[in-house]
């Protein structure tokens, strides 16, 4: 979320399988988003990058600076669906528009990109809303949507929870979708604060989970530590 390079391959050296880059709430322009993934690419972790919207602009400018994985937000129908993945893919499969001279082939050095690229683009929707939930396997049969991932922050702001995503119904929503995803063979994802909740969702069948962030490691920790200066002062 810090729109650094340098923060971005620092978490990425850490050791995690993936990162998420947050264009949909934090402060990344275009130039960031591709500065953090050459800083990624050093590492070897995997970059997730995730869009502000469904726009296709946006999702054009960032196939083109080389992102391979983009994760939609508020895909609520199979319509929406079919339209994100028809715009990560070159015609006649899609309407991604072609250019040679881009970051993603390297500048031409990957001389067939254009015959490979639709089979290197993941696409992952985000379910973020009970309407979204109520099309769950129709968006899942979607050609082109890798895997699902669920928001538990929007789901509980739709259902009449905002600010509440450990909610009993959220919860109770967010591990039916996982068993709803195992039934019809997609990887399910997710995202909570709370690092032992990691293996909890693990448990239940999700197959990627993202926990916190780099500005709220940054925060927590830097919170513990005045805190610790504050009570050996007054201990002193």
């Amino acid at each position: 979320m810090c729109a650094s390079p340098n923060a971005a391959e620092a978490m990425g050296w850490i050791g995690f399988d993936f990162l998420t880059l947050d264009i949909e709430h934090a402060p990344h322009t275009l130039a960031d988003t591709t500065a953090c993934l050459r800083a990624m690419e050093l590492t070897g972790t995997m970059p997730i990058v995730r869009l502000p919207d469904q726009d296709a602009t946006e999702i054009k400018f960032l196939l083109d600076a080389g992102a391979r994985t983009l994760m939609v937000p508020m895909v609520e129908t199979p319509e929406e669906a079919a339209r994100v993945v028809s715009l990560t893919r070159y015609p006649p499969h899609g309407k991604r528009g072609y250019a040679l001279m881009t970051r993603a082939s390297r500048y031409t050095a990957i001389g067939d990109y254009a015959k490979i690229a639709d089979d290197t683009v993941t696409v992952i929707a985000q379910i973020e809303t009970p309407e979204a939930l109520a099309h769950l396997e129709e968006i899942a049969a979607v050609p082109g949507i890798d895997a699902l991932f669920i928001g538990p922050g929007d789901l509980s702001a739709a259902m009449d929870h905002r600010g509440n995503p450990g909610h009993e119904d959220v919860r109770a929503a967010v591990f039916d979708f996982v068993r709803r995803c195992e039934a019809v063979g997609k990887p399910a994802g997710t995202v909570f604060g709370a690092p032992e909740m990691v293996a909890e969702c693990f448990a239940k069948g999700f197959r990627f989970v993202a926990c916190a962030s780099d500005l709220a490691f940054m925060i927590g920790q830097a919170r513990g530590a005045l805190n610790r200066i504050r009570q050996a002062i007054e201990t002193s």
